[in-house]
């Protein structure tokens, strides 16, 4: 069976298709996958590394606030659209998947055109516009919550795919990878597949602080401006317990497993991985996005603990930072809470949906 994935330019959407695609490749190993992404994103170096084909189509975003770009992006879907009609028309896949992203879009819409069926899968609690764009065009829609059924109309609960590889970490294997002592604690800072500048900032001002208690693994996204270049040559070379890494391809599973406490950011797709592993959570919420909303339905099933990024200063991270890390008893508790929160079987359903069509 030839399959169709498209996501990309953050992680977010991406995650859960590669589990997707695990989940496939066990059920049916001469399964083949084409995935159409955007040019600049994250997303090529993980795909390919899942042994999945990767294209590149034009991808513009509709915003929904004024900027330059809203005159140029439509012409950049139009040619997603077309460029996408034909890849389709050649690659011949059986159904398309998406979960959200833009550079999907013009795909789904593409494959409506060439009667392809489609599946979208919501993540986060409020959909955002791709999904919005896209769902009527659907075959099949799902969705990881229950309060997210209000928006869509036929739309079944499945919970949020989850990448079996993560399951496969090594304490030991990671402790030699990034060179960890075995007397402090570590701390796993997750910027974000495309990093996130005002996290990653104030990690660094408090980097100081924070290794006077605890190691730090950081994951940036290679997102910084140029004032903060000195300061993380300054750390690379001084502090060696502050470890800043752009992006982690392979042995992600590694940084998980070994992680007392994990500092991230609230998208859905990260949100499902540290629930299944289990993992005691600080979540700073993108402001004024769909990632507080996500952040607060953890912190109603008291899973996390949130941080306002809004006036927050590295002396008051490194704080929150130290009296959860240094909390047997918290930890503990924020582990067995956040266990519970989503279900590991999500994308075994969405790979029945798919073979029932």
């Amino acid at each position: 069976m030839r399959i169709l994935l498209t996501g990309g330019g953050t992680m977010g959407s991406v995650s859960p298709l590669l589990a997707i695609a695990e989940e496939l490749k066990e059920k049916d190993n001469s399964s083949e996958f084409l995935w159409l992404g955007t040019k600049n994103g994250p997303e090529e170096k993980f795909i390919k590394e899942a042994n999945i084909i990767f294209r590149a189509i034009p991808s513009g975003k509709l915003r929904r606030y004024f900027s330059g770009r809203n005159f140029i992006d439509p012409f950049l879907i139009i040619a997603g659209f077309f460029s996408s009609l034909w890849i389709i028309f050649k690659f011949k896949p059986k159904i398309i998947l998406s979960a959200g992203g833009f550079v999907g879009v013009p795909v789904i819409w593409a494959g409506w055109f060439l009667r392809v069926p489609s599946l979208i899968h919501q993540q986060d609690l409020r959909p955002g516009l791709a999904n919005k764009l896209t769902a009527p065009f659907a075959k099949i829609i799902t969705v990881a919550f229950s309060e997210s059924l209000k928006y869509f109309t036929g739309a079944t609960i499945v919970g949020n795919p989850f990448r079996k590889s993560l399951l496969m970490g090594d304490k030991a294997r990671a402790k030699e990878i990034f060179e960890l002592q075995d007397d402090l604690p570590v701390l796993l800072i997750l910027g974000g597949g495309t990093g996130a500048l005002e996290l990653n900032k104030i990690a660094i001002l408090a980097s100081g602080e924070l290794t006077t208690f605890c190691q730090v693994i950081h994951l940036t996204g290679g997102k910084f401006d140029e004032d903060f270049e000195a300061k993380i040559d300054i750390i690379k070379k001084e502090n060696k317990n502050y470890h800043l890494i752009d992006i982690l391809v392979t042995g992600m599973e590694d940084a998980f497993a070994v992680a007392d406490l994990v500092v991230s950011r609230a998208g859905m797709g990260t949100l499902t991985e540290l629930s299944i592993l289990g993992k005691p959570t600080i979540l700073v919420p993108m402001p004024e996005s769909h990632q507080e909303e996500n952040a607060w339905y953890f912190k109603r099933q008291n899973a996390v603990h949130i941080l306002d990024q809004k006036n927050l200063m590295p002396a008051e991270f490194s704080f929150a930072v130290r009296e959860v890390i240094g909390d047997n008893i918290e930890l503990a508790n924020l582990s067995r809470n956040i266990r519970g929160v989503m279900n590991a079987d999500a994308a075994k359903k969405i790979a029945e949906k798919i073979y029932s069509l």
